[in-house]
């Protein structure tokens, strides 16, 4: 999101030290050219709150800031996941919560940001701000204004739940057993408790609302809300988690409010976290780095701008192995269209979905579909995937063959 790059030109792509975490970040010095350290050469102020890599700050200074923020407040040693009892690297200041109602995370950070906002305002400067909350992460921990709420939801039960027929899938799925009625209802549990902890969220995010308002800010703000990952919660077998390359979690929300963005439209071009940090810039006004590899998302929400003749028609996806996640999911390179899913595993096994007839993923086409489609996804997998800079967004513009298969309809809606 603050280098607008994949993730074979970051390095980073797990949460371990040797190919992910804070750890590899410092090391390779990624932190000196991002969104902050662009907008600060323009005269922006930039804010940092909350949830930053995992493992902040190790085998840097105690009170590391990394370059370009003006206000910093992120929780060190990963301690921020149970919403209480952490401690904030405050601008270099370590600050100690506790376990009292007003020391809940996801309000302190909301405080913090409108704290932000109103010395901005005050002082009439341009400003970037980036909060990063850590609801619904797990163990979702709500506030206790919340703690009883949605006390009768239940997860979503799409036909991919608990998937009944799962041979065509790769083998780590095709090994995991039903799931147990005791399984479902710790799902279902797990569910209540994330839209409790999202509740602070939508509370902090209306209130930000308002602090603009109220200062006279919020016409010429915009404000730009999406996640980093999606979840799954028994789809296919699979326990909660993230990291497949199933749709509950690649395919995220991201809505965007702001000056001449016409409510309530709808895009449908394919769109990344890749694509943030070029955005950021030119909503600045910044020109960006050359080693960025997405593109801005301005010409497709703003009202009348045409969108960019050459747009993406193929996203690469990426994950290496991560010894945390129960089940283990291999590693795996993909590609996503308009309109369907390609995977590739390092054991060799890939999976094709035509998400036009089979949105949830239950028939997996890659060998009953005529070869030379594969192959085509498999040659353009390999470009896409040692691309650098300009030629990421050269390669992602052709269009691949069609994946879809006539009278192969299997999901239900």
């Amino acid at each position: 999101m603050l280098r607008g790059q994949y993730a074979h030109n970051t390095g980073v792509y797990t949460n371990r030290k040797e190919d992910g975490s804070f750890i590899y970040l410092y090391r390779h010095g990624l932190e000196k050219s991002t969104t902050a350290t662009w907008l600060k050469e323009k005269g922006y102020r930039n804010g940092y709150i909350g949830k930053y890599f995992n493992g902040y700050p190790r085998q840097a200074p105690k009170n590391y800031v990394p370059p370009g923020w003006d206000l910093w407040a992120s929780p060190i040693n990963d301690s921020g996941y149970v919403g209480y009892n952490y401690t904030l690297n405050e601008n270099g200041k370590f600050v100690e919560y506790g376990d009292r109602p007003e020391d809940y995370n996801a309000d302190v950070y909301t405080k913090k940001a409108q704290q932000f906002i109103n010395q901005a305002a005050q002082d009439k400067q341009p400003f970037f701000l980036y909060i990063s909350y850590f609801a619904p992460h797990q163990p979702a921990i709500p506030a206790p204004r919340h703690s009883k709420l949605f006390s009768k939801a239940i997860a979503p039960r799409t036909p991919a739940f608990n998937e009944a027929d799962v041979e065509d899938k790769p083998s780590y799925i095709r090994k995991l057993p039903l799931l147990t009625p005791q399984e479902t209802a710790q799902i279902d549990r797990l569910y209540q408790k994330r839209l409790r902890s999202l509740q602070a969220v939508d509370e902090g995010l209306e209130s930000l609302v308002n602090t603009l308002k109220a200062n006279g800010q919020l016409d010429h703000t915009y404000i730009i809300f999406t996640s980093d990952n999606g979840f799954h919660l028994g789809q296919h077998r699979l326990p909660p988690q993230k990291e497949t390359a199933y749709e509950e979690d690649i395919h995220l929300p991201l809505y965007v409010r702001g000056p001449n963005v016409p409510g309530g439209k709808i895009v449908d071009q394919i769109a990344s976290n890749v694509d943030l940090a070029p955005t950021f810039a030119e909503l600045a006004g910044v020109k960006p780095p050359n080693f960025i590899d997405g593109r801005s998302l301005v010409s497709l929400f703003r009202r009348h701008s045409p969108v960019s003749r050459g747009w993406r028609q193929v996203l690469l996806l990426q994950h290496r192995l991560n010894l945390k996640v129960v089940p283990l999911i291999p590693n795996y390179k993909g590609l996503r269209t308009a309109h369907c899913t390609y995977v590739q595993y390092q054991n060799g096994e890939k999976e094709l979905y035509d998400l036009r007839q089979d949105p949830h993923q239950l028939q997996n086409l890659a060998k009953v579909i005529q070869p030379q489609v594969i192959k085509e996804y498999a040659k353009r997998l390999l470009h896409l995937s040692s691309c650098r800079g300009k030629t990421c967004r050269e390669r992602e513009v052709e269009p691949l063959p069609d994946c879809g298969i006539k009278g192969k309809v299997t999901s239900n809606i």
